[in-house]
């Protein structure tokens, strides 16, 4: 039988249907044959097409810090009325290259692996498909950096942290290195001068550095380079000035995790469980990855299950608030709505994104639905929009890493479900 491909950036791949990782038989057979085994030591989960099966087993491939629910019952998200979802499923949009879509189409062209739809709270549409099941925890990648900005911002809130300070004040370490007169401030919005390549289809691009010294990629022969996520950090060298536009660097989010865990004492994993996942009522554990020192990949280690990552777009939805709980304070959550200046997040050259700023780590639309999103590489899309009370959780094994090859579609089916859910 013909495969049938797609194409991104010139290259063919197989669509959604032919990659299915059930279909294809990974990791399947006592033991898998050796041409469908996927191993951590290979250096090949995160290609395509074994990200479709790796990303839905992280814990398999890599060590993990659990990151407990608590003993309480799941909060209730509601049912999925069959009706609205197959008319969700129907809903006509174009994209951004002026192709008429429908809702349905539109996951297997972006390689969704689930989504869950929130409308007030509640369940409007949820579907899984290859490796993914409901109970099941899928990478968050740098979804992850939202939450754990979330948790710094409340720190501010909570004067714990001070965003004046530089980042010596914390972190004496950090003092001959590119971050020496950066403020906390400018590293939570992403504003830093520093010498670093998050270009990922570049194979020597620091990023794959960073996550060989974070115990994300296996070693190669002979690399006697940093071991640990900490090691890192001290390594980098200034490149250019800080504050003078947004500049997307994943090493910003680890110092800042440091910062945390410096200051707190506490470990990132242990956060994240005791001042969102319990206070949530979520379904399920998550789980983080560490490196050699137990050290939490804030930058992009997350993984959980979909209905919990839509439990805390709800959060951010409703300014912090479950009920008479205020898990995130309100001014916090109301700082992120508003966003930070577009003309320096202009300077970055997001030709997909007009318009839109970048603040406490969260992406911010200032679209009229009021829209802030979580995003992550090869698909993954928490999008929180109060104006049209919708919150939209996805997780995918996209081919491309970048965002750029799925936004031109994600985008405009987004708004279209917000304009439509405005009509139930």
């Amino acid at each position: 039988m013909t495969p049938h491909l797609n194409t991104f950036d010139g290259n063919t791949y197989l669509n959604a249907h032919d990659s299915d990782p059930v279909a294809l038989g990974w990791m399947q057979g006592s033991p898998p044959p050796q041409d469908k085994t996927i191993r951590f030591s290979d250096n090949q989960f995160l290609n395509f097409p074994q990200n479709r099966w790796a990303l839905s087993h992280m814990r398999e491939l890599v060590p993990t810090a659990n990151v407990w629910r608590g003993s309480a019952p799941p909060s209730d998200l509601g049912r999925v009325n069959t009706a609205t979802q197959a008319a969700i499923d129907a809903l006509p949009f174009t994209d951004m290259n002026g192709q008429p879509r429908t809702w349905s189409t539109s996951l297997a062209d972006t390689y969704t692996d689930g989504m869950v739809v929130l409308h007030r709270g509640q369940r409007v549409y949820e579907r899984y498909a290859g490796a993914l099941q409901p109970h099941g925890s899928h990478a968050c990648f740098s979804i992850t950096k939202s939450y754990a900005a979330t948790l710094a911002a409340t720190l501010l809130h909570e004067n714990v942290l001070d965003e004046t300070r530089t980042v010596p004040f914390y972190l004496p370490e950090m003092a001959r290195t590119a971050y020496a007169d950066a403020s906390l401030r400018q590293v939570l919005d992403m504003q830093i001068g520093v010498a670093f390549s998050e270009l990922y289809a570049d194979p020597q691009a620091q990023i794959w550095s960073h996550a060989r010294a974070g115990g994300l990629l296996a070693r190669k022969a002979g690399d006697n380079g940093p071991g640990t996520f900490y090691e890192f950090l001290q390594t980098l060298q200034k490149e250019g000035e800080h504050g003078q536009a947004f500049a997307y660097k994943t090493v910003n989010t680890d110092l800042l995790c440091w910062v945390m865990k410096r200051v707190t004492g506490q470990a990132l994993a242990d956060m994240l469980s005791e001042r969102i996942w319990q206070r949530l009522a979520c379904e399920e554990d998550a789980q983080i990855s560490v490196d050699s020192i137990g050290v939490a990949f804030g930058g992009g280690g997350l993984s959980a299950t979909l209905r919990d990552l839509a439990r805390f777009g709800e959060l951010m939805r409703c300014g912090g608030a479950r009920g008479a709980d205020q898990i995130i304070p309100a001014a916090v959550v109301a700082d992120i709505r508003r966003g930070a200046d577009p003309a320096r997040f202009a300077k970055a050259g997001y030709t997909l994104l007009p318009g839109y700023s970048y603040r406490n780590m969260w992406w911010v639309t200032h679209n009229a639905h009021g829209a802030f999103e979580a995003r992550g590489i090869h698909g993954q899309r928490l999008y929180v929009a109060p104006q049209a009370e919708l919150v939209i959780a996805r997780f995918a094994s996209h081919p491309i890493a970048s965002s750029a090859a799925n936004d031109p579609i994600s985008l405009p089916a987004f708004a279209a479900l917000g304009e439509w859910v405005k009509g139930l």
